[in-house]
C-alpha cells in the first residue's frame, strides 16, 4: 500500500528497453499504467528514433527526438526502465538510451534521478544479468535506482496473451505493490 504519510502525486517517465512490436517489456509497462496507484502518472516513451550514441554528434547538438527524451526526463520525479535481457546482459537499445540520458555529466537529466528498474523474458532468470548490468549503469549516472523490490517476469511468453495484456494475476498483484513501493521511493527524493 502506498505509505499514507506520503501524499505527493507522481510523474514516472517509463521507457522499454526494445524496439520490438511486440516486445513483452513494452508489455509490462502498459500494465504499470494501467495497475498504478491513483497517484502515480505513468507516461510511456517510445525509444524509436533515439540514434546510438556518438560524441561528435553530441557537440553538434542533440538530435530532435534525444532532446525530446532528455526533456522528459526531467519533466518527470522519476524513472521507470523495463529492461529485456540479451545474452545474459543489457540489451543496447537500453544501455543506449542510459549513455544519452547521462550526457553531459554537469546537467544530465538522470542525475539525482530516482529510478525504479523491471524486465521480463521469455527465460527463467527474467532479466536478472540484465537488470544487474543497468544498475551499474544507472550508479555510474548518479541516479537513485530503488534496491528493493525487485520485479523479474521470467517466461513471459506464458504470462500475456496474444494481445500484450498481462494475464497472470500473481504478476499482477506483485506489479501493483512494486509501484506501490515505486511511489514511495520516488516520494523520497521529490
Amino acid at each position: 500500500m502506498v505509505n499514507p504519510d506520503i501524499n505527493n502525486d507522481v510523474k514516472i517517465l517509463a521507457f522499454a528497453g526494445s524496439l520490438r512490436k511486440g516486445s513483452f517489456n513494452k508489455a509490462v509497462l502498459r500494465a504499470a499504467k494501467e495497475l498504478a496507484p491513483e497517484s502515480m502518472d505513468i507516461e510511456i516513451f517510445d525509444l524509436q528514433g533515439i540514434p546510438l550514441y556518438n560524441a561528435d554528434v553530441e557537440a553538434k547538438g542533440d538530435p530532435k527526438r534525444v532532446a525530446a527524451f532528455k526533456e522528459a526526463i526531467r519533466q518527470a520525479d522519476g524513472l521507470l526502465i523495463a529492461t529485456p535481457e540479451y545474452n545474459h546482459g543489457v540489451p543496447a537499445v537500453t544501455k543506449n538510451a542510459v549513455d544519452w540520458a547521462s550526457r553531459t555529466p554537469k546537467d544530465a537529466p538522470l542525475n539525482k534521478k530516482p529510478v525504479g528498474i523491471l524486465g521480463a523474458s521469455p527465460g527463467m532468470t527474467g532479466s536478472a544479468r540484465g537488470q544487474s548490468q543497468l544498475r551499474q549503469a544507472l550508479e555510474a549516472s548518479n541516479s537513485y535506482c530503488m534496491p528493493k523490490p525487485e520485479i523479474l517476469v521470467f517466461r513471459a511468453h506464458e504470462k500475456f496473451d496474444g494481445n500484450g495484456n498481462l494475464t497472470d494475476e500473481a504478476t499482477r498483484k506483485y506489479l501493483g505493490k512494486y509501484l506501490e513501493a515505486l511511489h514511495d521511493w520516488v516520494n523520497k527524493f521529490i
